[in-house]
């Protein structure tokens, strides 16, 4: 079925099918990823031995709970990633640059200084709080006479992030060592296990930020025609923008307190689906989803096992295969410019 540049063409069949594909793509990967690692665990020990067998207390209470986050946190950036390009119509927006994990990594941070421990739900509580009030900072500076716009976001996320991460080095020179190492998971990003009840609950929340972006779809497709176009089929592109830019802010920011900064998957898996799914945000946006939680589970894989038995942080895999990407997109977006 041949799709216009704007996805009219898309059908429910082909809509259906692509998606059971990418998450039997992430269901595959959740299983290998899990049996892969350091020390090799069979899952037939691990599901016919007892709760003490080594096989078990590695894939269960160890791989698995680690590669479940890795696939809710990815999805989460990979959705919030779809929604900004198409909000803003930059293929170099990315949730990281907007100043969300910044302001949830400050407030994280602060937490861990003033006590609490660093396997608390209060650093997550703390880091989701900062999220929010960074939703509000970056949202209100780029407002202006009751409307915002997406270069006015994108200008005062980089610049918000850069202050974030101005304070988070501040906070790593002043600090314990022991504290010090705290900091550092929260500016290179790690998947450390969670429990099974925190990954569920995290889980349904991003099922439900993805709703929220996917009810937006139609509207975000209408809005790639232009702004005075998508006024007159209907939009009401301020609400849209607003609603859109809060939901993907959200996600980002639970997906922060949970795992650090972990940037890129908002900006590589979008973007690669965006050239072989085509625009179409009602496909787009379940496909990042199903995508970013692939590719961060199969990046944390690497980051734990490359160097195995020592482990790197994902955020440095993530940022190592983003930063290039971000050169090449820029690059290109240059070219085109000057044509």
């Amino acid at each position: 079925m041949r799709i216009s540049a704007r996805g009219t063409y898309l059908t429910p069949a082909r809509l259906a099918w692509m998606t059971a594909a990418l998450a039997a793509v992430l269901g595959l990967s959740l299983v290998g990823a899990a049996l892969l690692g350091p020390v090799h665990v069979s899952l037939a020990r691990a599901l016919a031995g007892g709760d003490a067998s080594p096989d078990r207390v590695i894939l269960f209470r160890t791989r698995l709970p680690r590669v479940l986050l890795a696939s809710v946190v990815g999805g989460s950036l990979g959705a919030s990633g779809a929604a900004l390009q198409g909000l803003l119509g930059n293929p170099l927006a990315c949730p990281h640059v907007l100043g969300i994990s910044g302001g949830a990594a400050v407030a994280g941070v602060v937490a861990l200084v003033a006590g609490a421990d660093a396997v608390s739900p209060l650093v997550p509580l703390a880091a989701f709080c900062g999220a929010l009030a960074s939703i509000a900072i970056v949202s209100g500076a780029a407002r202006a006479r009751g409307r915002t716009t997406p270069h006015a976001v994108l200008l005062v996320g980089v610049v918000f992030n850069a202050l974030a991460a101005a304070v988070l080095m501040l906070v790593n020179a002043l600090v314990s060592y022991t504290q010090a190492q705290g900091v550092l998971f929260w500016m290179m990003g790690s998947l450390s296990t969670q429990s099974y009840g925190l990954i569920a609950g995290s889980a349904v929340y991003s099922v439900v930020g993805l709703g929220w972006l996917v009810l937006h779809a139609h509207d975000l497709n209408l809005l790639t025609a232009g702004e005075e176009g998508a006024q007159q089929l209907g939009v009401d592109v301020e609400r849209t923008r607003r609603s859109v830019f809060v939901a993907s802010s959200l996600l980002v920011g639970a997906a922060v307190s949970m795992s650090g900064m972990i940037g890129f998957v908002g900006l590589i898996v979008p973007h690669l689906l965006r050239l072989i799914l085509g625009p179409d945000h009602r496909l787009l946006l379940p496909a990042s989803f199903l995508g970013g939680a692939a590719f961060l589970v199969w990046a944390d894989t690497i980051a734990r096992t490359v160097l195995a038995p020592a482990e790197l942080p994902v955020g440095v895999v993530t940022a190592l295969a983003g930063g290039p990407f971000f050169i090449f997109l820029l690059r290109r977006s240059l070219r085109r410019s000057v044509a």
